[in-house]
């Protein structure tokens, strides 16, 4: 044991190594990277008795990391499991032009918070404003880093040691155990719970009003349905019940619809304007969900009640930056042309992509492999992927798999597949490696094809 220990390098000997190899790379790169390839080294040593090796193989490694970029903890991956907004894998996909206003914003300086018209300093909050009123008939809009923060800003800034009445049904839970009733108790509003986990009715919200009550809130149940025996209040009933007693219908909407998405196949959804229209004061939704932008929260509705929000202290720290801003400008102004924005923005692409575009799709992959490896146990299968990040989760879209059965442990290839240099991320289901071709473009078929031609040694 302790002689594997002693076949780890010095970071002196690594230094001197790659001074006479002329590795084009600084002195502080190669150490840096030296440092976390001797505690893999190390960590190995420790939990596999067997595993041996030799000093060129630790100079090899750093090399490879070296000349690959490796050392980036950030790295691209391909989607093979059929979930698009895969929370896990960065949920929405840029469109190429929202790309390109990246790095056209983030290489130069921008009127980020400069007005050009008066030459003088300007708000960021007025950014992306005007086409996000436009899209969705909204007096005003703010814009900030996500929809729980979006919640909280409203909440804290309308609902400050006042009451908010909410149905018990509507009390989720969202990503990472973070639950939305804790995230409003946190704004400083006293949540009052209302009606049973399954059927919540008006009465139930007009009984705990009292002079303390200052808002009616209703959230999206984006991640879960409740089915059977249920009932929930509308908005516009709410909407009746608080003009009466002069209080205020904040709604968030969860992953947030712009355009009508029923004709695509999805159930149908309210959308941001239709809430709006339905007379709820504010409404709050995600930017990088449905929408297909980047990641940040959009707060939408009466002019007077966003005025206040701009005015809170606290939105300091839930502003977004420049390359936020551009980003979602850029997707929201592809909204203006639905035909094109159904093609160039990835979410909604691959969300509404026909069965029949994805088995052609399934076919050249299949073919592609059996002709560079002709031996492996392949299948072309039926599917059901979801749309993820919360968003329809009861309803499945109709999908073509290939699916991998191998003569080991299918686990053995999915972890091959998951830690090659393109990071090919499938699921494992009866002893089988799947691939769901909804979420796999095809300008990734190749680096598939040759990952599993290392795999099998061809």
């Amino acid at each position: 044991m302790t002689n594997k220990y002693r076949k780890i390098p010095q970071v002196n000997d690594v230094l001197s190594y790659f001074e006479n190899e002329n590795i084009d790379a600084s002195k502080d790169l190669i150490k840096y990277i030296a440092i976390s390839i001797f505690d893999d080294y190390r960590n190995e040593i420790k939990s596999n008795p067997d595993f041996d090796f030799e000093k060129e193989n630790v100079y090899k490694k750093i090399e490879e990391t070296l000349a690959k970029g490796d050392y980036y903890s950030f790295k691209e991956t391909i989607n093979a499991t059929g979930v698009v907004l895969h929370t896990n894998l960065g949920r929405a996909l840029l469109s190429k032009n929202a790309c390109q206003r990246l790095v056209e914003i983030s290489s130069s300086y921008s009127n980020l918070e400069y007005d050009l018209d008066a030459g003088q300093r300007g708000s960021r909050y007025k950014q992306v404003v005007d086409i996000i009123k436009h899209l969705t008939g909204a007096e005003d809009a703010i814009i900030v880093n996500n929809n729980a923060a979006a919640v909280f800003l409203m909440l804290n800034t309308l609902a400050y040691n006042k009451e908010t009445i909410i149905s018990r049904g509507e009390l989720v839970e969202i990503g990472d155990s973070f639950r939305v009733s804790e995230i409003m108790e946190r704004s400083g509003t006293k949540l009052i719970e209302v009606g049973a986990t399954n059927r919540t009715h008006l009465k139930d919200y007009e009984r705990q009003i009292n002079e303390e009550t200052k808002v009616l809130m209703k959230v999206h149940t984006s991640n879960f349905k409740v089915l059977g025996f249920h009932k929930e209040v509308t908005a516009p009933e709410l909407k009746d019940l608080a003009r009466n007693k002069d209080l205020l219908v904040l709604e968030d909407l969860g992953s947030g619809s712009i355009i009508d998405l029923s004709k695509y196949g999805l159930s149908r959804e309210r959308t941001v304007s239709q809430c709006l229209k339905e007379g709820i004061d504010l409404v709050s939704f995600s930017c990088d969900k449905l929408l297909g932008g980047p990641q940040g929260g959009i707060i939408v509705g009466r002019k007077d009640l966003i005025d206040q929000i701009k005015k809170n202290q606290l939105l300091r720290a839930f502003r977004v930056g420049k390359l936020t801003l551009a980003a979602l400008e850029a997707t929201l102004f592809e909204y203006l042309d639905e035909d094109l924005l159904m093609k160039n923005n990835p979410t909604l692409r691959m969300i509404s992509m026909p069965l029949e575009e994805i088995e052609k799709k399934a076919i050249k992959l299949r073919d592609m492999i059996l002709k560079e490896i002709p031996q492996i146990d392949l299948s072309l299968e039926d599917a059901s992927s979801l749309v993820g990040g919360g968003a329809y989760p009861e309803e499945e879209l109709p999908s073509k798999k290939l699916s991998i059965k191998t003569k080991g442990d299918s686990k053995n290839l999915e972890e091959f597949l998951r830690l090659s240099p393109y990071h090919i991320i499938t699921s494992v289901y009866k002893d089988q490696v799947h691939l769901d071709l909804r979420t796999i473009d095809e300008s990734d078929f190749e680096k598939i094809v040759q990952v599993l031609k290392e795999y099998y040694k061809v």
